[in-house]
């Protein structure tokens, strides 16, 4: 079977759900000490691409983290399958793969890091071990074809890697947006260094006390609560179990759609 042209994207089974960004990433090699792993061992998946011509390319994915190239994510992103998703929770988190078993396509001594943004959704008219890639229980990464192409030949198609999760390592520091209308807040959290999957998040006004928000999806999380004309402050944990307060991030004078820099976790 001839491989897939370059001008065709090789996910024709494939639906990337992608909804509504901040976040800084970059690719690696073996010549340069990528982050601290937070576990050495390598796991077994396999890998496909999309094309750049793609609409799903200038969207922020199923994280919620919007315009991935205009907040900064750049190519370095990937869309995880269900076995890896966990339902957004692990949006944020940092991947690091590499090409392995084919010798043909595999760009020898590489490896690249990437920021889980997107999730590629299964589907079931295909069995997984056919054109389901993205079925369970399918361990699959779906790759910008920059980011592919730092690893493999393009013409690899569906290609068996090896991934290992790794600590993310950020520029600046955790990024808060907040949106939503009246008491209602949604604020998005994203440029998280460490772990970078967020579990649990509290705000705090000036006068109030430590309030729990909740997950809305991906890292959207909100509370309906009336904060407006107090400063902000936030207490955010990660999936490592450390936690970061930054205190009066947001002005007393915050307004619906602006974004604040809080304190970042060690990378």
């Amino acid at each position: 079977m001839s491989p897939p042209s370059k001008s065709e994207a090789p996910l024709l089974s494939l639906l990337l759900i992608t909804l509504t960004s901040t976040v800084t990433s970059h690719y690696s090699s073996s010549s340069s000490s990528p982050p601290p792993p937070l576990s050495s061992q390598w796991h077994p998946a396999r890998a496909t691409y999309y094309a750049a011509s793609d609409p799903r390319d200038t969207v922020g994915g199923a994280c919620g983290y919007g315009d991935l190239v205009k907040a900064g994510y750049g190519m370095a992103t990937v869309g995880l399958s269900e076995s890896l998703f966990e339902r957004g929770q692990i949006c944020g988190a940092c991947f690091e793969l590499r090409c392995v078993d084919d010798l043909r396509w595999c760009i020898p001594g590489t490896s690249i890091i990437l920021t889980a943004t997107n999730f590629c959704a299964p589907n079931y008219g295909f069995p997984a071990e056919g054109g389901g890639h993205c079925n369970p229980p399918n361990k699959h990464f779906v790759l910008p074809i920059e980011a592919f192409e730092k690893i493999a030949i393009w013409k690899a198609g569906n290609m068996p890697v090896q991934y290992r999760r790794i600590k993310c390592r950020k520029e600046g520091g955790v990024w808060f947006t907040i949106d939503g209308s009246g008491i209602f807040i949604s604020v998005l959290i994203s440029n998280v260094a460490g772990a970078g999957d967020i579990v649990a998040v509290k705000i705090k006004g000036s006068k109030t006390g430590w309030l729990q928000m909740g997950r809305n999806w991906g890292q959207n999380w909100h509370i309906n609560s009336d904060l407006k004309n107090q400063p902000l402050s936030f207490e955010v944990t990660s999936s490592d179990g450390l936690t970061v307060t930054s205190y009066n991030v947001a002005p007393k004078n915050w307004n619906f759609g602006q974004s604040f820099e809080g304190k970042q976790f060690e990378s």
